[in-house]
């Protein structure tokens, strides 16, 4: 078994194509499928059913993934070691995220601790806040960011706070209010409201929202339900309903993009997001670094946010 093989399977895996796998590694695809089918041969089982361009892996293959990233893991542990811990970190990075960390604090993040460390690549993969905690799960990924906790089998390290505020078209009826205020939840119960997907951590944590600030929730007239932030935001602008939102989403660009957002009056409770990854997965060094390098750098970065335009 070489560690050249298990590099081209876990890749396969990662990339869910051994074109794809190829291209992220600039080796050939027929590179990858030797190497994948040389190792297969000497296990003695299938790792992957291949249809076409397609491939999946079998039982036998979910079963040895977290093998092959352990002994790649341990390995560049034991390089790194034995060089006094002065190597150079490299590698592939692979991150899940759910929609607000995403968009508008692991850009930041990410810039930061590539100009340290040039040699570490980035494969990031953007879902909900559900979706993030199911593919750590089932070891798809190295580290995550997520709007709540969902498994025990994941560790869970608090590294942003933010508010949920409520946003509005930028109309004259709310001409009283500067963006940051506080208005009563009595003012905009009665409007349309548009809401995130379910396994969405905003809509978990609107709904929360709404119950810690005396409101019912399933009184809320709902016109529209989108999986993405930019469209909420663009169809709130433009007068179809208004949304409960994390303020990072909104704090540097409502003006620009026609919005109006408030605080809720009466809701103290702040949104977590977390750095989360599996309890049973040892984490590469390049993945070791960057949880170190976010829970030091978060809050400057948390506090110099933007809006990507």
């Amino acid at each position: 078994m070489e560690f050249r093989q298990l590099e081209a399977f876990v890749n396969a895996v990662k990339y869910k194509s051994f074109s794809r796998a190829a291209d992220a590694t600039f080796l050939s695809q027929p590179t990858i499928s030797a190497h994948v089918s040389n190792l297969e041969s000497e296990l003695g089982v299938l790792l992957f059913h291949r249809n076409g361009r397609e491939i999946t892996l079998t039982p036998q293959g979910r079963e040895f993934y977290p093998y092959a990233t352990s002994l790649l893991n341990t390995r560049a542990k034991a390089l790194l070691s034995v060089h006094g811990g002065s190597g150079e970190l490299s590698g592939i990075l692979d991150i899940q995220t759910s929609t607000i960390p995403g968009q508008y604090l692991l850009p930041r993040l990410m810039k930061g601790f590539h100009e340290k460390n040039p040699k570490v690549r980035f494969y990031v993969e953007q879902s909900d806040s559900r979706n993030v905690n199911e593919n750590l799960l089932n070891q798809k990924g190295e580290l995550g960011f997520t709007g709540y906790k969902g498994n025990s089998g994941l560790a869970y390290e608090p590294v942003f706070t933010d508010d949920m505020v409520l946003i509005t078209p930028d109309e004259p009826c709310y001409a009283d209010y500067k963006n940051g205020d506080k208005m009563p939840a009595e003012m905009f119960l009665k409007c349309p409201f548009i809401l995130r997907e379910e396994g969405s951590g905003t809509k978990e944590e609107m709904e929360k929202a709404l119950v810690d600030g005396k409101a019912v929730f399933k009184n809320v007239a709902v016109v529209a339900r989108m999986n993405h932030m930019e469209a909420i935001k663009q169809a709130v602008s433009l007068g179809l309903g208004v949304s409960i939102v994390s303020e990072l989403a909104v704090r540097h660009c409502a003006e620009s993009e026609g919005l109006r957002y408030f605080k809720i009056e009466g809701l103290k409770k702040k949104r977590i997001f977390y750095l989360t990854y599996n309890k049973n997965r040892c984490l590469s060094p390049a993945a070791e670094e960057f949880l170190t390098f976010v829970k030091r750098e978060a809050r400057a970065v948390q506090e110099g946010s933007y809006c990507q335009v």
